[in-house]
């Protein structure tokens, strides 16, 4: 052998033990990270669609499998009859190619056959589609709105009408993203805040975003719809089983469109009940007098954990903005003297980037306004009241 294969053999060796290394190291990752099927969410090597849990849901499974044994038999049927022909009356067994032309028997086949196939796949599929989008007669109507990267929810109308909250991310499970070390069988589905509604009601769900493209999806339910700003969209489910159920925004919505979970809590009549009313009464509880004048440590604190909570996704904890998120450090619209400025841009936002806070309280809004206001090097003194804000939505 020559000196020349000698190391060439070896070079290959060399990178077929690195290789051998690498994949030892992502296979011993991948038994460290064990984790469990979770219910009303995704399995472990999961190949079937979600067990479902609404009856639109099980149609269109049925659906699936329906039109997917009729692609099979056509796939065996017309390659069957190809390779059959090729093999049987191929030339070499002295076979002569048939001479016809304008065939009418052959017209009416190859016309009258594929447009049965497509009757009996398109009157099962028209069916389901029709009812997906049957969301007349509803129990309970809520609105979704995509928020780059969280989810807003409004009970609109039904049994805890007047309900509104944010769905985002729980921090916890961020902070497992960040450093690298995910756990748990919810990862990166677990939230602050999920949506909670009763079994076996009818939900209307509206759907609309305040940035870019979402889609809202919980695959258990048969429900993707997206949330396109500036549009208004329905869908409908009816869970007939209590539980916990996920999905993911399913459009690509961003640099956070992983961090954008679903969780759909489905309880009894009774516990909704409950849940309403226990719900409405944390609504009060927070729902701070907007004439109440703030001092300065008291705002700050306050306004320290809003902007942690809702603001710090995009703008960074320290102030600097990324990529199309403007820093707020040395903001000119934060160091302007009339605070009004930068209370429009809060409540009604700015362009594509920068979506509107509304939903927020008067007195949140204030505190971290002057959380901005007087936090890294913004140092302006300055102290927003909850009345400033309550005046501008007027």
């Amino acid at each position: 052998m020559t000196k020349t294969k000698q190391v060439g053999l070896r070079r290959v060796w060399q990178w077929a033990v690195k290789l051998g290394a690498v994949l030892g190291a992502g296979l011993a990752a991948t038994a460290a990270i064990a984790v469990n099927d979770l219910p009303g969410g995704p399995a472990v090597n999961q190949l079937n669609l979600h067990p479902p849990v609404t009856r639109i849901a099980a149609d269109q499974i049925w659906l699936h499998y329906f039109l997917l044994i009729i692609c099979v038999v056509i796939f065996v049927g017309v390659f069957g009859v190809m390779f059959y022909s090729i093999f049987k009356h191929r030339k070499s067994k002295g076979h002569q190619a048939a001479q016809f032309h304008e065939s009418t028997t052959v017209e009416i086949v190859w016309t009258v056959v594929p447009f049965i196939i497509v009757i009996l796949m398109a009157l099962p599929a028209t069916k389901v589609v029709v009812a997906m989008k049957d969301t007349s007669a509803a129990d309970l109507t809520i609105k979704v709105t995509g928020v780059q990267w969280k989810w807003g929810y409004d009970y609109l109308k039904g049994e805890g009408e007047g309900i509104s909250f944010f769905s985002t991310l729980d921090p916890a499970q961020r902070e497992m993203s960040n450093s690298g070390h995910p756990s748990g069988d919810d990862y990166l589905f677990k939230v602050d805040h999920p949506l909670v509604v009763p079994v076996d009601k009818k939900v209307r769900i509206i759907t609309t975003a305040s940035d870019v493209i979402h889609s809202w999806m919980v695959p258990a339910f048969g429900v993707k719809q997206d949330a396109i700003p500036g549009f208004v969209r329905d869908t409908w489910f009816r869970a007939e089983k209590v539980g916990d159920y996920y999905g993911q925004c399913a459009e690509l919505c961003g640099k956070e469109h992983a961090y954008m979970p679903v969780h759909v809590k489905v309880v009894s009549a009774q516990d909704y009940s409950a849940w309403v009313s226990a719900e409405k009464q944390r609504i009060a509880a927070l729902a701070d007098d907007p004439a109440k004048v703030w001092t300065m440590d008291e705002i700050l604190a306050r306004g320290e954990k809003v902007y942690n909570a809702n603001c710090a996704v995009c703008h960074l904890p320290t102030g600097k903005g990324a990529g199309p998120v403007k820093p707020l450090d040395g903001s000119a619209v934060v160091l302007d003297a009339d605070a009004r400025a930068q209370i429009a841009v809060v409540l009604s936002g700015r362009g594509t980037v920068m979506p509107p806070w509304k939903a927020l309280s008067d007195t949140d809004l204030a505190a971290v306004i002057s959380y901005t206001k007087n936090h890294w090097s913004n140092k302006t003194g300055q102290l927003v009241q909850p009345a400033d804000v309550l005046a501008a939505r007027k």
